[in-house]
């Protein structure tokens, strides 16, 4: 089924709160594609925290299944962590009305080849494929597996965060907020 993006809003729509970092729950996103272009798997990274989720994305890309299981991961979070996501012009993406209805997130689509306006899920591509090697068949690793590695990732102090880990960043400003 060939799908057509339509009402794609650029990331310069994008709040400008998502620019400086300074508040949470603006996501990027991307596919990471396995052997043959016939499995991947979803990454998501908080542009504040630099928290990962990682989302198993069975048997094809299409848009519907795509776009279900953001959600169904995004739904996850408090309301507060979910701003917005930003993403490739990729065809996966074609049902981000769709995304948007379910959790209320606007998804705002960077320009064509211009990987440098998702630094933070370029990163941590390179971190993932330590552990999914590019040409590898990605559709053997369990929502268990993706979980283990996205505690690892997230459990690896980073220099941006000073030296913290994007688990403990995530983890006190989950705090701040439900503390009165």
């Amino acid at each position: 089924m060939v799908y057509e993006k339509v009402d794609m809003v650029n990331i310069s729509e994008r709040p400008r709160e998502a620019d400086d970092r300074a508040v949470p729950g603006f996501w990027a996103g991307d596919l990471i594609i396995g052997q043959g272009n016939k499995s991947q798997i979803a990454m998501l990274v908080d542009r504040t925290t630099r928290f990962v989720m990682l989302v198993r994305i069975p048997y094809d890309r299409n848009a519907e299944r795509v776009a279900y299981l953001l959600a169904k991961k995004m739904e996850t979070l408090p309301e507060f962590f979910r701003n917005s996501v930003t993403w490739d012009q990729g065809k996966e993406m074609a049902r981000h009305a769709d995304f948007t209805v379910r959790t209320g997130m606007p998804v705002y689509f960077c320009d064509p080849h211009s990987p440098w306006q998702r630094g933070s899920n370029e990163s941590i591509n390179g971190l993932l494929r330590q552990y999914f090697p590019k040409g590898t068949d990605l559709s053997v690793h369990s929502r268990e597996d993706l979980d283990r590695v996205a505690a690892e990732l997230n459990g690896r102090p980073r220099e941006t965060l000073g030296w913290r880990k994007p688990v403990e960043v995530f983890n006190d400003l989950l705090e701040r907020h439900v503390s009165p």
